[in-house]
């Protein structure tokens, strides 16, 4: 078949498939790997972070030809996967360029080798191999352009061989060695590559400011480099590191470049492994199909075994998810057969775990009988046994874990519990918080199922323990962690919580549930914002207010749970049986009349029933207390409920009570003295990018101009760079901005609208910078009115919290969802007359506020007055 004939029946595929733009742009990529399979012109082989192609430079790829058949022979089996067949040729080049003193191509071969032991498992091989390459170079007295490259090569595995082994710092000063070589030596890549593992580096430390900081200069170096093979894995590798930050919008318009150079110059071997990043990002970014589509086209393009491996366990792994089995049966016994080939090594053991999993899901999702249980335990005995046989602990700990597993899925509980403590035991020997917390929730898992229960909490301890050291870690997806946060991560906390909250007010479990409970908040708000740089500020409530309550509500399986803390007092708590899905669906109603005005009698049964769950327990305790404040840390579903309106049969929650949120006391921050205020406001009345138009806010900001000292930036005068200039400019206490807006579980889709951009939380982040860091005085109070939460996105508060947090602002009034035009004016209007008041507090400024406006009988419903919440500093 000619490359006409090929380009002639793609094109009857495309347009038979592509009805619609957004079905041509996936087939694109589908087709396009189908081409490129037949236009195959020639491989390349260069360093680049997360590739399973041998480190290079630029004159090292041209090298390779010169090189005798041991060479090419050793670059062929390790690029099929047979790491160990490669080991053995270049074990035999070695040899053969020590009889002939040929010392420039002994450290090729040991560079090559010291990889190959790496991908084996065999990390003291690989550092003794690497570091005899290391000193053959400083024999050489005079040094040209070839052994620097040769240096700078050996510099980047042995990087990759200490971060391996948690030397992540010594790694990175590696790395750097290596950056500053490769750009004397005059190869932009090789340095661009070694700044990239710096990045990651960054990353495992925490550091992922610095870490996005350094990734976002590459982007533009990497873009004015001419366009190359090399070009294209960089970027392919730039595209995987931003990826593993979370920046998945900007990973994939990376990942589009490296596809589009990967295209022109015919390498299907490079185009298929960005098309697997590709699909990686897709998943992360829920487009399903478009994974999908993408890992079945690198399976038909890839022609390295490891690719197309991995592109087949990844479309298994989600086909399970999707409950797609149609498409399983055939793909079963592909990964089988090619698993079968790989030589024992890490990638090796790591994929047949991953391909044990997504069996052992199967069969919980398709609710099999027990058959395949057998040969899914042979095959983790294999792994376990193949990870003592390379060396390798952490291997053995996964394959340990999954077998135990296996047994607790199957009701073999004895078995199970012994093989995860083996593990656990290996996990604390490696000093391996991350395993050490896996294994030790799996424990507690099981002794839970045994019905012990102090076995169970102990276990649990430890896993948090380890989970809360590993706070930075827990964001960034590492390829040997694999944690996922709403899968594995947040139901440890809960689980703990739910062993620890037992009948009975036990003050040390109540303590420790209270601080797990915050430390799940903290850990939602660095998934979310995909880092770890919150900012925490125990306090205790005593410190606070004498006369405010906190509630802790959390929502486990079979109940809800409610932790009282009043000053001065011990903990009380108090719980609902109800399950999960029960809670959820009451919420989810009341939201739904609440937010859109509805006037039925359910709404008032439904308010009724939470405020029963939530408050009525603690009536007694607040009214002994005197507590005039009700500072709420709220769970899940929950942070869509205003709380305000909650109904106790009689009155609002509102009419007894000042009202805050908080995603927890450890952030609680710190209250300014009150000074004179003066207020930066900005809002649009027009109809801007879509969104309608806002002609209240004209009055909404003339109000607040009467009541306080403003400067107002209005529609074409409001834009990010007049924002900017002006906080900049002068200290204002009060930010208020009245526009639309929108508040999502992802980031990418909270914003603030402007005349003519919008402000997203990354901007947030520039704009209040040097507020946050002290250079300027931070903000007293944030309002964003007009704003409102994601349709049906059950964590979209986040984003609300996101922005408080990212302003730096001791307090924010926001809105749950869209409100009427002129109620919020009159309400605005209100709350700014109120806070002028010196004794007042915030919270008693808002509450006095919506007073004002329930009072109004156009305005009773809650949908005009409680859409607005305090987060954050109620004083």
């Amino acid at each position: 078949m000619n490359n006409q004939t090929i380009l002639k029946i793609a094109k009857i595929l495309f347009l038979k498939f592509s009805s619609t733009r957004k079905i041509r742009q996936r087939a694109y990529i589908f087709l396009v790997s189908l081409i490129l399979t037949i236009l195959f012109i020639n491989k390349n082989i260069y360093a680049v972070a997360n590739s399973s192609t041998l480190p290079n430079s630029l004159t090292l790829s041209q090298q390779l030809s010169n090189n005798s058949d041991l060479l090419a022979e050793g670059k062929n089996y390790y690029q099929n996967g047979q790491y160990q067949a490669a080991a053995k040729t270049w074990e035999n080049a070695l040899n053969f360029y020590q009889d002939r003193q040929e010392i420039v191509k002994q450290i090729q071969v040991l560079n090559y080798l010291a990889l190959t032991y790496q991908k084996l498992g065999n990390i003291p091989q690989g550092d003794k191999i690497i570091n005899k390459s290391i000193n053959l170079i400083k024999q050489i007295k005079t040094r040209d352009t070839q052994t620097s490259l040769l240096l700078a090569q050996a510099l980047n595995t042995q990087g990759s061989l200490q971060i391996i082994q948690g030397e992540t710092e010594t790694a990175i000063d590696t790395w750097k060695q290596a950056a500053v070589i490769y750009e004397r030596a005059g190869d932009k890549i090789g340095k661009l590559i070694s700044q990239i593992n710096q990045a990651q580096g960054l990353q495992i430390l925490g550091q992922y400011r610095r870490s996005k900081t350094l990734l976002e200069g590459l982007v533009t170096e990497l873009q004015n480099q001419p366009d190359s093979l090399l070009k294209a894995q960089g970027l392919r590798s730039l595209g995987i590191a931003l990826q593993t930050t979370g920046d998945f919008q900007q990973s994939q318009t990376v990942l589009e470049k490296s596809f589009v150079i990967s295209q022109k110059l015919n390498s299907p071997a490079d185009v298929s492994a960005v098309i697997l990043s590709l699909g990686n990002v897709a998943k992360d970014l829920n487009n399903y199909d478009v994974a999908l589509s993408n890992y079945q086209a690198a399976i038909n393009l890839s022609p390295e075994p490891q690719i197309k491996l991995e592109a087949q366990l990844n479309q298994l792994s989600l086909l399970v998810k999707l409950q797609k089995w149609e498409a399983t049966p055939a793909l079963i016994p592909a990964i089988e057969t090619n698993l079968a080939l790989l030589s024992p090594s890490r990638p090796a053991i790591y994929a047949q775990i991953n391909f044990a999993e997504s069996l052992m899901q199967k069969q919980i999702k398709q609710t099999d009988s027990k058959k395949n249980s057998a040969k899914i335990a042979q095959l983790l005995a294999k792994t376990s046994q193949q990870a003592q046989e390379i060396k390798d602990p952490r291997s053995q700990v996964y394959s340990l874990q999954q077998l135990g597993k296996l047994y607790q899925q199957n009701g073999q509980l004895t078995e199970a519990i012994k093989l995860t403590k083996q593990a656990q035991i290996l996990a604390q020997a490696m000093n391996a918080s991350d395993l050490v917390a896996r294994t030790a929730a799996q424990s507690g898992r099981i002794a839970k199922e045994q019905g012990d229960i102090e076995s169970a909490i102990a276990a649990y301890e430890i896993a948090f323990n380890n989970l809360q050291s590993l706070r930075s870690d827990l964001i960034a997806i590492n390829p040997d962690v694999q944690f996922d946060f709403k899968e594995s991560i947040e139901p440890i906390y809960r689980d703990y919580v739910s062993l620890l909250l037992q009948p009975g007010d036990n003050q040390k479990n109540l303590k420790q549930a209270r601080q797990v409970i915050e430390a799940l908040q903290l850990a939602e708000l660095d998934n979310y914002f995909k880092d770890a740089c919150v900012d925490t500020y125990p306090v205790v409530i005593d410190q606070i207010d004498v006369q405010a309550a906190v509630i802790y509500p959390i929502i486990l399986s079979d109940r809800l749970e409610v932790i009282l803390s009043l000053p001065n007092q011990p903990l009380h708590h108090y719980s609902t049986t109800i399950p999960k899905a029960q809670i959820e669906a009451n919420l989810k109603r009341l939201y739904s009349y609440m937010s859109r005005g509805y006037i039925r009698e359910e709404s008032f049964r439904l308010s009724q029933r939470i405020y029963k769950w939530l408050i009525a327990p603690a009536e007694e305790k607040l009214n002994n207390s005197k507590v005039t404040t009700l500072v709420f840390v709220l769970d899940g579903l929950l942070r869509n409920i205003p709380m305000p309106a909650l109904h106790d049969g009689k009155q609002y929650v509102v009419e007894k009570y000042n009202v805050a949120l908080s995603p927890g006391l450890q952030l609680f921050p710190q209250g300014l003295k009150r000074q004179k205020l003066g207020v930066l406001a900005a809002g649009l009345t027009e109809a801007r990018q879509g969104f309608s138009s806002l002609p209240a806010v004209t009055e909404e900001i003339q109000e607040v101009r009467t009541k306080i000292n403003a400067k107002v930036l209005l529609n074409q005068e409001f834009t990010r760079d007049s924002l900017k200039k002006y906080l900049d400019a002068q200290p204002f206490p009060i930010v208020h901005l009245a526009t639309h807006g929108q508040f999502s579980s992802d980031p990418k889709d909270t914003f603030l609208l402007t005349w003519s951009d919008r402000i997203s939380i990354l901007d947030f982040d520039r704009l209040f910078q040097s507020r946050r860091l002290g250079l300027q005085q931070p903000i007293e109070l944030l309002v964003m009115s007009a704003c409102q939460t994601a349709a049906g996105d059950n964590r979209a508060t986040l984003g609300l919290a996101g922005f408080a947090l990212r302003s730096g602002a001791k307090s924010t009034i926001a809105s749950l969802w869209s409100v009427n035009d002129e109620s919020t004016a009159n309400l605005m209007k209100e709350f700014y007359q109120q806070l002028n008041n010196p004794n007042l507090t915030k919270a008693e400024a808002l509450r006095q506020a919506q007073l004002k406006i329930m009072a109004d009988p156009l305005y009773q419903h809650p949908y005009f007055w409680a859409a607005f919440v305090l987060v954050g500093n109620w004083l």
